[in-house]
């Protein structure tokens, strides 16, 4: 009998491609959504795809909705990622002998990234992780490192090639390791194929390093339209958002500009080509060729 996974927060941006990238490699997929959600019409129609709602805060509802599955990829959003702990318990009662947290983003082992407080709630999870793997044998956990996501991104986050409109960052020549989200889905696969190698560690992945400049590059040598660009310091950014932590304001308006600290910032990790398990994965990563290509897609 195929393996089973199930998914939490699957309906969303990242879930909908790692949902596809399992069932094209055969496994039987749980989609969680939660109490009340009317996402499902998000998903794809498949014999190996069920929907369970839970309850996310108990863990009953999780250890119920989980029984006989071996993997849990969790996708919940920045807004939910301190409540990992309910699912971490929910799965080691079912008896899931590997949970994937929902990180998707810079090195987890950076401790100038770890000091950032929009990353609080993930540190906490990764240490959390890595008690209950010491406390019972048969759990296991992978963190998976994919950068920032480089085909979602294009729309804003990093720049917004449709718009023609970007925000750079210390002047856009910052290296930062950059993942498709499809390309995230394979890597899940990948994981699950490799379970012995990727026990209770973090394993990095990339399509491509990139920076701002280049990426406009690309689409100014394409159409030649000029670009409506805002600069900005991640430092000044940094300063102005640790003084509203410092009043108490943990709004995401002010949390997110630590994001594009550890992103484009100096010194945070961003670029971990050095580090890649893209081989051990099956991640063949995109050529500058491909880049440029995805890039000129958007115009």
């Amino acid at each position: 009998m195929a393996l089973r996974v199930a998914v939490a927060g699957a309906t969303g941006d990242l879930g909908v491609p790692i949902v596809n990238a399992l069932l094209a490699a055969g496994y039987r997929v749980t989609a969680l959504t939660r109490e009340g959600s009317n996402n499902a019409s998000k998903l794809p129609t498949d014999s190996n795809l069920s929907i369970t709602e839970v309850d996310y805060s108990s863990v009953q509802s999780l250890t119920t909705a989980l029984r006989d599955h071996t993997v849990v990829v969790s996708t919940l959003t920045s807004t939910f990622v301190d409540d990992q702990n309910p699912l971490i318990d929910g799965a080691i009662a079912a008896g899931v002998t590997r949970f994937i947290p929902s990180e998707f983003g810079s090195d987890v082992t950076h401790p100038k990234r770890n000091a950032l407080p929009v990353f609080e709630g993930k540190v906490k999870t990764h240490e959390y992780l890595k008690i209950a793997a010491a406390k019972n044998p048969g759990f296991t956990y992978t963190v998976i490192c994919t950068g920032a996501f480089l085909d979602w991104g294009l729309h804003g986050f990093l720049i917004n090639v449709p718009e023609h409109t970007a925000t750079i960052y210390n002047g856009g020549n910052i290296p930062c390791s950059a993942t498709n989200l499809d390309t995230i889905g394979k890597a899940i696969v990948g994981v699950i194929q490799h379970l012995p190698e990727t026990a209770n560690r973090p394993v990095y992945i990339q399509d491509t390093v990139f920076t701002q400049n280049q990426l406009i590059q690309y689409a100014q040598e394409k159409d030649g339209i000029p670009w409506k660009l805002t600069h900005k310091s991640t430092e000044k950014m940094y300063a102005d958002s640790m003084a509203e932590v410092a009043k108490g304001n943990n709004d995401w308006l002010v949390l997110q500009d630590f994001v594009f600290s550890a992103c484009f910032g100096e010194g945070y990790g961003s670029d971990f080509s050095h580090l890649l398990d893209n081989e051990l994965l099956g991640v063949k990563g995109l050529t500058d060729a491909e880049v440029r290509a995805l890039v000129e897609s958007l115009l």
